[in-house]
């Protein structure tokens, strides 16, 4: 881990990000790809040690709406346990009057159960969990550093009977590893009895680019001997790695979810997450 000191916090849509770099260690992890320009070793995290000053200072200025975070790093990563940058922020997000929503693979997450439950009440808290693998095994070597499936559908379940609306990234989906039947419909029956609001999945499959693949075929020669000479074969260089069961997959997806009243156009989902609700509130004293 290393500090830096940070300029701005929130970009021009809300987006935050108080880390950079990640240890829950996902062997397809796009966020390694070159093209973001990290100058530091992956899972060297970068702290913006000045980041908690400047939400504050941005958040006086800006007119209410949802702040989201986690699109290139899990917000919940193990050093948040201790620094719990988080945290801070979700108490100034609460204070100020705006909404906030998650992208995580992690139960850390249910430490601010309590903030996530006072955001909600006022204006408007989603988190969004990524699901990849309703096998535990699978999934310890798919995400090696990060909690189970089991346990994020527990939290998914807990969100919901505490009144936390939910979204599922039902992705990466890699071909010959979880583009199954099973898993794609085991992962659809736990979303449906955890209600949630939506999953979002552009297509069965991933997408692999520089960075991110050296280290994903690293990986899948150690788990996966053989595998990563047919992804050569069969995909080249290619930045959209398909599964080939993609189309009666999707046809799953969108028959289970639409059955189920669970949103499953992208677009709309990401409208429902960037909606900040008008509800009456007053911001409270700085």
């Amino acid at each position: 881990m290393h500090y830096v000191s940070s300029k701005s916090i929130l970009s021009k849509n809300n987006g935050m990000n108080l880390y950079r770099g990640c240890t829950h260690g996902c062997i397809y992890c796009d966020s390694r790809s070159e093209v973001y320009g990290m100058d530091h070793k992956f899972e060297d995290i970068e702290v913006k040690e000045n980041s908690i000053e400047l939400l504050k200072k941005e958040l006086i200025k800006r007119p209410k709406s949802m702040v989201g975070t986690g699109a290139m790093t899990d917000p919940y990563i193990p050093l948040e346990k201790h620094l719990e940058y988080v945290r801070h922020a979700l108490e100034l997000i609460d204070r100020y009057g705006f909404g906030f929503t998650c992208i995580t693979k992690s139960d850390l997450v249910l430490r601010d159960l309590d903030l996530l439950k006072k955001i909600n009440s006022n204006t408007k808290a989603v988190v969004q969990m990524t699901l990849t693998t309703s096998d535990d095994d699978l999934c310890s070597i798919l995400e090696p550093n990060v909690c189970s499936t089991s346990r994020r559908i527990e939290v998914l379940d807990v969100l919901r009977d505490e009144g936390i609306p939910t979204v599922v990234w039902l992705c990466p989906i890699l071909p010959y590893i979880n583009d199954t039947k099973r898993n794609i419909t085991s992962i659809l029956d736990s979303c449906i009895e955890a209600e949630v609001k939506g999953i979002i999945c552009f297509n069965m499959g991933l997408t692999l680019r520089r960075g991110n693949r050296e280290y994903f075929y690293e990986k899948l020669d150690v788990n996966f001997p053989g595998l990563k000479d047919r992804y050569i074969e069969e995909f080249g260089d290619s930045y959209s790695i398909p599964s080939p069961k993609n189309d009666e997959l999707m046809e799953i997806f969108r028959q289970k979810t639409s059955k189920n009243n669970i949103l499953n156009r992208p677009q709309e989902i990401f409208e429902y997450l960037h909606d900040f609700p008008q509800k009456s509130y007053q911001t409270k004293l700085i």
